[in-house]
């Protein structure tokens, strides 16, 4: 594998693929690495063999990322697949979002959090449930930059028709502005573009001359570096703490934002315990400072390991974390996803905010948007709805409101074993 741009000092970047099951993404990512040189042509001719031979023809380029068995007889994507790949300005990890249970996990932790998102939508099919769901998800996951492929131009019904591209960017054009993206409309390129057979991904399709915007390639390129919120008050969330002998107790952690100092008193919250910063450890090497995105563990005096804990989020004194109490409330918007039976007032599943878990009930149901239709304090919740609702934590928890800290504001809702829905603190109601 090489590709002429492979320099790994370049700035790192995640970029998501998201869309409907079948609009492409596999084929898409696959072609991508494919004609800009990061895989042989050679290794998509054996997973063609592979792909006909399940009866799979044509799927040899989604192979590239749905590597497991399991995937290639079934023609999905499962596991979380990491790939890199180089672009002239930056170094980047695909993080291919397989359906959306884990993947709506993985970006709240922050394991993956994707900065850049690619939408798929096919032409012939148009926007349906999952698209709208998954457009959704990029903007309460915080993804700031947006790209839109309009996949599957070539099939027999499209045909490369300028008019079918309208029709898709119009209907796109509405749901992002439904999903919240309005401000930025201008800034998203809508691509038409065939991955099968690699029009408008890396090169540039001779069959739509009628378009003369980026290819998918160069409007990853183009995709716009997120600022580094370095003038906000640190919020470091703990991952882990950790009792080392002859140096006493390190919290680890991944700093959302604000700047870590060694010197500098720090609180945990919702802990309520506060030390001094005594050292900061980077990559086994010790910093007198560290910035949003660092992992860092950092060596706290006066603290024993168990008065901190995994969930807390650590901030200076003067602008302590924010914390809601179990007999306080919080309002929050939220996205149901896949919601085995309806739910109403006193549901209480897991949320997942930054790295805390905390089981969190449904108070009150304030609104509801059902199929675009908006209905004030409904009796009961269904998936696909989105909802504005007042929750109350069963035990003390760290968030933030979005206006304030949005890196600090989103959350999955987890229950029986998946992700139901994902939201964002609106307004924190303090007693």
């Amino acid at each position: 594998m090489g590709s002429e741009w492979e320099d790994k000092s370049k700035p790192h970047r995640n970029i998501v693929f998201i869309g409907h099951v079948d609009h492409g993404k596999s084929t898409t990512v696959g072609r991508l690495l494919l004609d800009s040189g990061h895989i042989e042509a050679h290794v998509i001719e054996k997973n063609d063999k592979l792909a006909a031979e399940h009866g799979k023809a044509g799927f040899g380029l989604a192979y590239v990322m749905d590597g497991l068995k399991e995937e290639r007889e079934r023609g999905i994507t499962i596991d979380v697949a990491h790939k890199e790949f180089f672009s002239p300005k930056y170094y980047w990890t695909i993080i291919d979002a397989p359906g959306h249970r884990d993947f709506v996990k993985n970006m709240i932790t922050g394991a993956s959090q994707a900065d850049t998102a690619v939408l798929l939508c096919a032409a012939n099919d148009g926007v349906n449930a999952q698209t709208k769901e998954h457009a959704f998800l990029a903007r309460v996951l915080g993804v700031s930059e947006l790209i839109v492929l309009i996949n599957k131009m070539d099939i027999s019904g499209v045909n490369w028709s300028q008019e079918k591209y309208e029709a898709s960017k119009t209907e796109m054009t509405n749901l992002l502005k439904m999903a919240g993206f309005g401000s930025k409309l201008a800034d998203i390129p809508m691509i038409p573009g065939a991955s099968l057979i690699g029009d408008n991904v890396f090169k540039k399709s001779e069959n739509m001359s009628w378009y003369n915007g980026p290819t998918l390639f160069e409007a990853i390129d183009a995709a716009a570096m997120p600022n580094k919120p370095l003038d906000k008050p640190l919020r470091l969330p703990i991952q882990d703490v950790y009792k080392i002998g002859g140096i006493g107790t390190v919290p680890v952690g991944k700093i959302e934002t604000g700047v870590l100092h060694s010197g500098k008193t720090v609180v945990f919250n919702p802990s309520q315990k506060s030390a001094e910063v005594k050292s900061i450890e980077m990559h086994h090497t010790m910093v007198d400072k560290a910035e949003p995105g660092d992992n860092v563990g950092f060596n706290v005096r006066g603290l024993s390991a168990t008065d901190i804990r995994r969930g807390d989020v650590a901030g200076y004194t003067d602008t302590a974390p924010t914390f809601v109490r179990h007999d306080e409330t919080f309002v929050g918007q939220i996205q149901l996803m896949d919601i085995p039976k309806a739910v109403s007032v006193g549901y209480t599943p897991v949320f997942h905010a930054h790295t805390a878990q905390v089981a969190v009930r449904f108070i009150d149901l304030l609104e509801k948007t059902s199929k675009g239709q908006k209905e004030a304090n409904p009796s009961f919740l269904k998936t696909g709805d989105a909802a504005m609702i007042r929750f109350q934590p069963t035990k003390p928890m760290a968030i933030e409101e979005m206006a304030v800290f949005p890196e600090l504001s989103r959350f999955a809702i987890r229950d029986m074993g998946k992700t139901v829905a994902a939201g964002v603190c609106i307004k924190i109601e303090k007693k």
